[in-house]
């Protein structure tokens, strides 16, 4: 489509599990109610599969229409699955593609799964835009290479942060390409929209005079075979925080990554304890994930969200191992490892550390305001589309 046509643009966005879909969610919000563009979702991944919380269903009560759900094969929780399931994604959403001819693909993050959508699109032609880019951890995680490859294949970039932004144009991106729009997930937290305190302790039975602690933890894809032993640690801990100092503990499944698998088993272990103090979801929504954040004591795990969206909330986030070493972070993370005795003193401060629950309430993030939705909409309904968007050079 040249850039001077007057009909709407057909964007295609591609979405491959849970966390991906709350940031996309302010992006689709924004695109829905904008004459100048249309969307199109393409589903996939994780969104798909009952044990990982078949989150399809969170999109479907959002009230946003699917144009196409995408099977993405992996036969078997390894890193040999992974690049097969990467192989499998780009086959068959380069076939959506094919029958949908957007003008633009919009992809978010570092997944496997958006590494396959922004292989498929790229190869194609097809102008794509990249959200979440230039960020950067030192963990030990396939995410920072992958997100790395995605940016120098995309044509468009939206980063989160000043300086993932500054990391961009150092790869070589041309600066008008470049655009710092902010978190779009805190679009949605300034606006309000997440469960109320009240909705939160109805719908987990919880009691509000007792502390409660909201746990997600990832395999680290270049340690997935040490998913079970880094798990056990932060499981016990959690049992022995609730006994001891009556915490409320929530615990959610991990992604759907190489390892994945068997830290769902461990937790399905705790679960068979049947704690009282322990309930298990394998997805919570973002609309209640937020709003158990907005009531939490703490949460706990390895999730970005952990680093980027708890600030929001006032909330302590106890950052357990590697995954999310060298990231952005405001001063509201207590870093661990993956040590049981670590986790526990870290509860603790959370609990009775007066002077670090002061410092928690001052706290700043360093991802934005909100807005971003808008922002990267007014970019992708204005931005010419024209061979000069497709050719893309390298500034060093």
């Amino acid at each position: 489509m040249l850039s001077g046509d007057s009909r709407k643009r057909k964007l295609a966005i591609f979405t491959g599990n849970r966390a991906e879909y709350s940031m996309q969610y302010p992006i689709l919000k924004a695109i829905s109610v904008d004459e100048r563009l249309q969307y199109y979702l393409l589903v996939s991944g994780a969104h798909l599969k009952d044990d990982f919380g078949k989150s399809l269903q969170e999109i479907e009560k959002d009230g946003f229409s699917i144009e196409a759900k995408i099977e993405i094969d992996m036969p078997h929780d390894s890193l040999h699955s992974t690049a097969l399931a990467i192989g499998s994604g780009i086959s068959n959403i380069s076939k959506a593609l094919e029958k949908l001819r957007p003008d633009l693909l919009i992809v978010y993050a570092d997944r496997f799964e958006s590494f396959a959508a922004m292989i498929a699109g790229t190869q194609m032609n097809i102008p794509t835009a990249h959200v979440e880019g230039g960020d950067y951890t030192e963990g030990g995680a396939l995410d920072d290479s992958v997100r790395h490859a995605m940016t120098k294949l995309a044509h468009i970039h939206f980063a989160t942060n000043e300086q993932a932004a500054e990391r961009i144009l150092r790869m070589g991106e041309e600066a008008w390409r470049v655009h710092n729009v902010g978190l779009p997930a805190l679009d949605t937290i300034m606006e309000g929209h997440y469960a109320t305190p009240q909705e939160v302790y109805s719908r987990y039975n919880l009691d509000h005079s007792k502390p409660v602690l909201l746990f997600t933890q990832h395999s680290v894809t270049t340690e997935f075979g040490e998913a079970t032993g880094q798990i056990t640690p932060s499981l016990e801990a959690l049992v022995e925080a609730g006994r001891e100092w009556d915490c409320q503990v929530i615990i959610t499944y991990p992604n759907d990554d190489a390892g994945g698998k068997s830290i769902v088993r461990e937790i399905e272990k705790i679960k068979e304890r049947a704690l009282p103090f322990i309930q298990v979801h394998p997805s919570l929504g973002s609309y209640y994930y937020h709003g158990v954040l907005n009531v939490a004591t703490a949460c706990l795990g390895n999730s970005s969200s952990g680093i980027k969206e708890t600030p929001v909330f006032k909330c302590p986030f106890i950052n357990i191992g590697s995954r999310q070493q060298g990231r952005l972070r405001a001063e509201n993370i207590i870093d661990v490892g993956y040590d049981k005795a670590q986790i526990k003193q870290a509860i603790w401060r959370c609990l009775y550390d007066d002077d670090f629950k002061a410092k928690i309430d001052q706290v700043i993030n360093p991802y934005g305001a909100g807005n971003a939705g808008r922002k990267i909409v007014d970019v992708l309904a204005t931005i010419p589309i024209n061979e000069n968007l497709l050719k893309k050079k390298m500034t060093y």
